[in-house]
């Protein structure tokens, strides 16, 4: 998608029988709530059906469409929700309006479960994608040309975003705010839902979790709320480990069952981020954002931006530099749990 810093973001709910009421919900919270007095851009979000009719959900709910399909070429962003029935065909209208807005250039993006809708259309052959972890050998039996990510929260191939289930649709929803709209928009939004600002793509989206619970995650949640107040210094797994009162082995084996993600793979997401803000909200010379960010120097910034954010930081602050900048910021979300 291109930052857009003046105009309206235009974005098309997708609605169809199946669709699931908590994903429509979802995208409803982040696009569909005026937050403008919160510094959140203002974005126009269009309930899109086949027709005016209200679309049925599960639960005796309903969701009323305010424009046809024929409004689709006009949406910057269509979001497709997860369905309740994964198997239940999408219908031809809806799938052909996909294909053509895929073949324009428009973003699409799906969560949980709406990777099926996306497969029948024919959009994800070749192409990597995720859904459910519960669902993923249904996806890859289904459709055995999609190249199904395993162990991810959100990929992105060829504009064609899909989220793994739930809980991942709201970190899809928010990352995809990130990249248009700053680090910053979408911190404001995850405030007001009460949700976690940042997990990154990468993460697992399974965690086993022991029973009973690990008496160990209150020492792992105050190391990470150390480290995030300590970005600025050096941070190593040793070092964070001894904070926890664990081996170094221990503490990151304990660490990826809790997050997901290995200590140095979200040390160094959390120091992209805060970079981010860093380059949003000051002027600050890029080997100070770097200091300050905690990775030591610009060049070695640089490198993670090119890696994670598919830009450079300078080409990312001048997104925000005034109006109507226009950068193509995508990310590069690949599967596994591996460190950095």
């Amino acid at each position: 998608m291109t930052r857009s810093t003046t105009q309206t973001h235009r974005i098309a709910l997708l609605a169809f029988p199946g669709v699931r009421a908590f994903d429509v919900s979802v995208i409803t919270e982040v696009w569909g709530v005026d937050r403008t007095d919160r510094g959140v851009p203002a974005f126009d979000l269009r309930r899109v059906a086949a027709d005016p009719a209200p679309v049925a959900m599960r639960g005796g709910l309903a969701v009323t469409p305010d424009r046809t399909l024929a409004w689709l070429p006009r949406a910057e962003l269509i979001v497709v929700p997860g369905l309740d029935d994964h198997v239940t065909p999408a219908p031809e209208p809806v799938l052909e309006a996909l294909r053509r807005a895929h073949a324009r250039g428009t973003t699409v993006a799906a969560l949980c479960g709406g990777a099926f809708t996306l497969a029948q259309a024919g959009l994800l052959d070749g192409r990597r994608a995720l859904t459910h972890w519960r669902l993923i050998d249904l996806l890859r039996e289904r459709y055995p040309t999609v190249r199904v990510e395993p162990d991810a929260l959100f990929v992105e191939d060829g504009n064609l975003w899909t989220s793994a289930g739930t809980a991942a649709g709201i970190d899809l929803c928010l990352h995809l705010v990130r990249t248009v709209h700053g680090a910053e928009a979408a911190a404001a939004i995850a405030r007001s839902m009460v949700t976690a600002p940042f997990r990154a793509g990468t993460q697992a989206q399974f965690i086993e979790q022991p029973a009973p619970a690990d008496p160990d995650a209150d020492a792992l949640a105050a190391v990470r709320e150390y480290a995030l107040g300590h970005l600025d210094e050096p941070l190593t797994v040793p070092a964070l480990a001894a904070r926890a009162g664990m081996s170094p082995r221990s503490f990151a084996r304990h660490f990826v069952a809790a997050t997901g993600t290995t200590p140095v793979r979200w040390l160094l997401d959390q120091r992209v981020a805060a970079a981010q803000r860093l380059l949003e909200r000051t002027g600050l010379a890029m080997p100070e954002v770097a200091r300050r960010a905690g990775f030591g120097s610009e060049v070695t910034m640089r490198q993670h931006f090119a890696a994670r954010l598919a830009t450079s930081p300078r080409a990312y602050r001048a997104s925000f530099a005034g109006a109507g900048a226009g950068v193509h910021v995508g990310v590069v979300s690949g599967g596994g749990r591996g460190g950095a």
